[in-house]
């Protein structure tokens, strides 16, 4: 019987094998927690940065291209009611093109960014905000749990954290899914994930649309 590792986001140990990729999916193990309900891919078979770094750069993010700023608007004009002008704001995980911050300087924000590959201003973890956005983007921590308690740590009181992702919320559909197609994508979340990560962080949240999760820490 094939013992799996523990679940990167929850460390529980009871997670089952859910779908073995082909080609397509870089005939990589998907892994599903019976605790958290995360979907997730072994940490020995995410490739590696040098890699996932080419493949962003093969995003077309402009940060004035109409159709990337509705993508992202889809998380951003949830989350933008419930804050103030004025507020401070990171977007984490920006990628190469930060679209996302301009957006958010338009409309008044004192905004900043912070990525590991493109971005990686260490100064930006070093105070705390009133929001966080990040669009497209767990789905390539390696380690969630450490990133998902930095948000907490980086979110003054009554703070907003807006996360953006593709969620399932029925894994039997989950082989014909396109989303772990990509290679650079390693976790996959469901509603009931974002539940979880919310009751273990003290944090409110709500769905506001599809694919996008808003969270609030309280005052």
């Amino acid at each position: 019987m094939t013992t799996w590792e523990p679940c990167p986001l929850c460390a529980a140990t009871a997670a089952t094998l859910l779908h073995k990729g082909g080609k397509g999916s870089g005939y990589r193990d998907f892994l599903h927690c019976g605790e958290c309900d995360m979907v997730f891919v072994p940490r020995a078979q995410i490739i590696d940065s040098t890699s996932q770094k080419a493949r962003y750069l093969q995003h077309n993010n402009e940060v004035d291209d109409p159709a990337y700023r509705e993508f992202l608007g889809r998380m951003y004009y949830a989350l933008r009611p419930h804050l103030n002008i004025g507020d401070c704001g990171l977007d984490y995980g920006s990628g190469p093109g930060p679209a996302l911050q301009h957006m958010m300087l338009e409309d008044g924000f004192d905004a900043h960014v912070y990525d590991i590959f493109f971005y990686p201003n260490t100064a930006a973890l070093n105070r705390t905000y009133d929001f966080i956005t990040c669009t497209e983007t767990v789905e390539h921590f390696s380690d969630p749990r450490t990133e998902l308690q930095r948000f907490d740590i980086l979110l003054r009181p009554g703070g907003w954290l807006g996360v953006m992702t593709g969620m399932l919320d029925s894994w039997e559909d989950f082989s014909s899914w396109y989303y772990h197609r990509d290679p650079t994508h390693v976790n996959f979340f469901s509603r009931e994930t974002m539940r979880r990560v919310a009751a273990w962080q003290g944090w409110d949240t709500h769905f506001p649309r599809e694919n996008v999760a808003l969270f609030k820490k309280p005052e």
